[in-house]
């Protein structure tokens, strides 16, 4: 059956709309994360503390749906992607799952008991379950730029040599570390404009000053690091981008610097690294100004720049191999059928924009400040 648009296109398509899924993801619950780690610094009384909660409160459940959709679409749309990180990440995505769990019990127990030590164990589950994932994260996409240690075999198996402690290397950590500074910055630009005047609001502005310069400093040695620290992998073989998936068809070898390679091919990707550093700058301009605009418009730029910037310095790598580079998945040999990602393609267009619509209906619905005096009057907050 011949379908409207080919199979490179339906492969470029969907590569763009994986990163706007994990995007939406970082901008949604991104600051859900930031906010649960600056919960126990930024909120030092009872009321304090519940009043941050009900910041996030009424949204967080809805912001995951980005997370499970962003992994929906890994699953469907990318099955060699799916099984290898999946499997060989297993530890890895059992923490940060951990620590996601810790939510939902945090938000629900926090406060049905009076006692200060119940609701201070409970304050800080919620700050694991935001500060845990938000360095494993990080520390998965510096895996995935250093490589990850799995291979395929002749029946297209994977097998992962790596271990849950491998993962932490100086540059994953790097990484780990940015994308921590990232959703703080994220968290304290969300209480900024959620949160009502008072001491709360002034912590976290101090915060996430502190986060929007660690950012910006960890951002730039992590590109130094990508530059001049031997990472990188091209293709150097015959390319057939409309091809049948099978990873072991493609040539691939380990290029140091070759990261930048698209910097040098396509110069206006320059903008997405460009506007991480920018967006950080505005964030903390907002920081310093008092303006809630600035300061999360800033992070909201800022998440965007540095995540497009990981995803279009692999462009067309998804996954490269550490120990074989020949089985690294890419664009071009890791996706499903024409026809799945065509059917897939037309039910995106009809579902995404409802999830907008209703998403957009909902943060319109719940807009305004929480408020410590409607901890007293609102019998729905927790």
């Amino acid at each position: 059956m011949d379908l409207p648009l080919d199979f490179a296109t339906l492969r470029l398509i969907w590569w763009g709309l994986l990163g706007v899924l994990l995007i939406a993801f970082a901008l949604t619950d991104g600051f859900d994360l930031g906010v649960g780690a600056l919960l126990p610094f930024v909120a030092k009384t009872d009321e304090e503390r519940r009043m941050v909660i009900n910041t996030v409160g009424a949204t967080w459940e809805g912001n995951q749906v980005w997370f499970i959709l962003g992994g929906g679409a890994i699953f469907a749309a990318w099955p060699f992607v799916y099984a290898v990180s999946f499997s060989g990440f297993y530890l890895a995505m059992f923490l940060v799952l951990s620590a996601l769990i810790l939510r939902p019990v945090s938000f629900k127990y926090r406060s049905k008991r009076a006692s200060p030590k119940w609701r201070s164990f409970w304050d800080w589950c919620l700050f694991i379950g935001g500060f845990v994932p938000a360095l494993v994260f990080g520390v998965a996409v510096g895996n995935v730029l250093l490589g990850a240690p799995f291979h395929l075999d002749g029946d297209l198996r994977s097998f992962y040599d790596g271990t849950l402690f491998g993962l932490f290397t100086p540059f994953s950590l790097i990484a780990g570390l940015l994308s921590v500074a990232m959703l703080v910055l994220h968290g304290a630009a969300w209480l900024s404009v959620k949160a009502e005047a008072g001491p709360v609001m002034e912590r976290a502005r101090l915060f996430g000053t502190v986060a929007a310069v660690l950012a910006l400093i960890l951002f730039a040695v992590g590109g130094l690091y990508v530059a001049y620290g031997g990472l990188g992998y091209r293709i150097t073989g015959a390319l057939d981008v409309n091809g049948f998936s099978n990873p072991l068809r493609t040539t691939v070898q380990a290029a140091p610097g070759a990261w930048l390679d698209n910097y040098a091919r396509y110069p206006w990707m320059l903008s997405a690294p460009a506007l991480g550093f920018l967006g950080a700058l505005v964030g903390l301009v907002g920081m310093w100004r008092r303006s809630a605009p600035l300061a999360f418009g800033g992070s909201s730029l800022s998440t965007v720049g540095i995540i497009s910037t990981v995803g279009l310095s692999m462009f067309p790598f998804i996954l490269p191999s550490s120990v074989n580079p020949q089985s690294s998945l890419t664009v071009w040999n890791a996706s499903s059928s024409h026809l799945t990602l065509f059917i897939m393609l037309i039910c995106t267009l009809i579902f995404l924009p409802l999830v907008l619509l209703y998403t957009a209906w909902v943060y319109r619905v719940l807009w305004g400040r929480t408020s410590t005096a409607a901890l007293k009057t609102n019998p729905d907050l927790y």
